[in-house]
């Protein structure tokens, strides 16, 4: 513990005279005069416990959407996270920890990310998922990669993909020398197959599930073309929550699904740090990027856990390494371990089917009030209403209303100016969501 207490005069006077030094001045002599600082730094006055937290609570209360209603969505989702994902996921065996490369001192976060690999194998209903990616869109970058590991040839990309996941892919994509062929959505926000099967020399087609609209895309449909034309099916989900309730790509025969997690333990956070996952099947795994945690038993046949696939550079495969994804979001990945065990099957899907509801719910009062979803097909927690009139600006008036309403769909798709995307989740009430409603139909 040593290494974290601060020096004492006596070892400052030992160091300077080990460097041959008189004084810490002579350690800045390289500085010119007029660059170095001049008299004292203004720093706040000491303060107490309790006038630290009344400060940065006062911050907080200026914080934009401190008290508004939240029904954004489009990637990030509100949920509520329970108190003990924070406090377990604090502790300092697993906070401190970073790369396990030495099992006998890593038996706990090697079996935590054990546990994340056996549940995001479970949800996505395949069998063998990795340690965890950066986030939702490279590992559905790295996806596209895989997929070109296994059968070279073109990649077809849904338009209805997340934006950012797109521009994320085209940029892997680059230098790869494949071609990125976009498949248009229908009115109903599926896929269009007629458009799917016009396409040859495939590798794969990527498609979000749900996609950006929240539509739950026609999987098996969609199979049945990519069968024709020997393509892989690979999925990008970045409502995780969602694979709860909706039938897994598992069993619609996808090759590789991936995503993000974020829904699942991780709080919105500006961004980030949120944590990507990626599953596979089995003989495809030593084409798969990451990390792969193992359970084994030693020569006594205890249980232990190791690493048992590390495909990056930095390790014994060098130049013949399938990914340069360097770090496993350790700690992001262990907070959904624990969300997870907290929640448990039962408790997981009764959470999905709640969003699912609030969705209902609130689509039936918006239709009541005149307006009509952008798409008839089925959805989890997430849909497009149609406006009448620009999306930005309905946005901007119920902002100043006390509502962050929503995602305008024009931004990315310009025939969808009047579109807004909206989420609904247990942290919108539906008191909240009545009071959205009267409030868009007065702005109607």
């Amino acid at each position: 513990m040593s290494r974290y207490i601060p020096i004492t005069p006596r070892d400052r006077e030992e160091m300077l005279k080990a460097l041959g030094l008189e004084s810490e001045e002579e350690l800045f002599r390289s500085i010119p005069p007029d660059l170095r600082g001049k008299g004292d730094i203004d720093i706040h006055p000491i303060n107490s416990e309790a006038e630290l937290r009344e400060y940065f609570l006062s911050l907080s209360r200026d914080n934009t959407f401190q008290d508004k209603r939240i029904f954004l969505g489009g990637g990030a989702y509100h949920h509520y996270i329970p108190y003990a994902v924070d406090y377990l996921s604090s502790r300092s065996e697993f906070l401190t920890p970073y790369t396990p490369y030495q099992p006998e001192v890593s038996q706990g976060t090697l079996t935590a990310t054990f546990e994340f690999q056996t549940y995001m194998a479970a949800l996505t209903g395949l069998e063998v998922a990795n340690a965890s990616m950066y986030e939702g869109a490279t590992a559905t970058a790295e996806a596209a990669l895989m997929a070109l590991r296994i059968k070279r040839g073109n990649i077809a990309v849904a338009s209805s993909l997340h934006p950012q996941y797109r521009q994320v892919l085209k940029t892997y994509l680059e230098k790869q020398g494949v071609d990125i062929v976009e498949v248009p959505f229908g009115e109903d926000g599926k896929t269009r197959l007629e458009h799917l099967r016009r396409f040859d020399n495939l590798s794969a087609f990527i498609v979000g599930y749900p996609n950006f609209f929240g539509v739950v895309e026609d999987l098996d449909a969609i199979q049945g073309v990519l069968k024709e034309k020997g393509a892989l099916l690979v999925t990008s989900t970045w409502e995780a929550l969602s694979l709860a309730l909706i039938k897994p790509p598992g069993a619609f025969g996808a090759a590789i699904a991936a995503g993000e997690a974020q829904s699942l333990g991780l709080p919105l956070a500006y961004g980030g740090p949120y944590v990507g996952f990626f599953a596979t099947l089995k003989k495809y795994v030593w084409k798969m990027p990451g990390r792969l945690a193992g359970m084994t038993r030693d020569s006594q046949g205890r249980r232990g856990f190791v690493l048992t696939l590390s495909a990056r550079e930095q390790h014994i495969r060098r130049q013949r390494a399938t990914s340069n994804i360097c770090s496993n979001e350790a700690w992001c990945a262990i907070r959904v371990a624990i969300y997870l065990s907290l929640l448990g099957k039962k408790g997981l899907r009764n959470l999905a089917l709640l969003n699912h509801r609030r969705a209902v719910f609130a689509l039936d009062l918006l239709r009541q009030a005149g307006f009509k979803p952008s798409f008839s097909s089925p959805f989890f927690n997430e849909f497009a209403v149609d406006l009448g009139r620009d999306a930005e600006e309905f946005r901007r008036s119920l902002l100043s209303k006390g509502f962050v309403a929503g995602y305008p769909l024009g931004r990315d798709y310009p025939n969808l100016k009047n579109h807004l995307l909206l989420a609904f989740t247990e942290m919108t009430s539906r008191e909240d969501i009545k009071a959205l409603v009267k409030e868009m139909e007065a702005l109607k």
